[in-house]
């Protein structure tokens, strides 16, 4: 019998350009890469948090499956989507807008503590524009190290940015989705 395939949890953001293009570029850029793009959480428009500039994000959760990729090979894997798509840190350093940001959320019930790699993501559970998509796709998911399911994650964050369902149709008419 095979051993259960191992899913990661992505989390994308762009907050440069042309955003939703730019997500889609990545989900591309993880299929191109090997991992099997499961499911897509929806796409959140969120305000940037510890950055440098005033510019929304589009932020959402991609779950793949890594296949026989290693942790490792894995964000190696999103670094070089990172490089493919302009991340944008050249000049200014990591607290600027930028085309992409792909982080690993989870990597089934892993605990990694590298220098390359930490998993589960160190400060996803205090950012609602992770929680939120996160949620909507494994929202019983217990944290391997907090011990608590995402959806209570979510609701006990203290995080008060804005983080509204993005919609094209809704961004077109210079509304926001509630």
């Amino acid at each position: 019998m095979d051993a259960e395939p191992t899913l990661a949890y992505i989390s994308l953001g762009s907050n440069l350009g042309d955003r939703a293009g730019n997500l889609l570029l990545a989900v591309r850029g993880l299929i191109e890469a090997d991992l099997v793009v499961h499911r897509l959480s929806t796409i959140y428009e969120t305000e940037p948090i510890d950055m440098d500039t005033d510019l929304k994000f589009l932020n959402m959760v991609a779950e793949v499956q890594i296949g026989a990729a290693t942790p490792t090979q894995l964000m190696a894997r999103l670094l070089r989507i990172e490089y493919l798509l302009d991340r944008g840190e050249k000049a200014g350093g990591p607290k600027q807008p930028r085309t992409i940001d792909l982080d690993v959320i989870f990597i089934g019930q892993q605990k990694i503590d590298t220098e390359f790699l930490i998993v589960p993501h160190p400060r996803m559970h205090l950012r609602k524009f992770v929680l939120r998509p996160l949620a909507e796709l494994i929202p019983n998911f217990v944290h391997p190290i907090l011990k608590t399911e995402v959806v209570e994650l979510l609701a006990a964050s203290e995080d008060t940015s804005a983080v509204h369902r993005w919609s094209p149709n809704l961004r077109a008419k210079g509304e926001t989705a509630a």
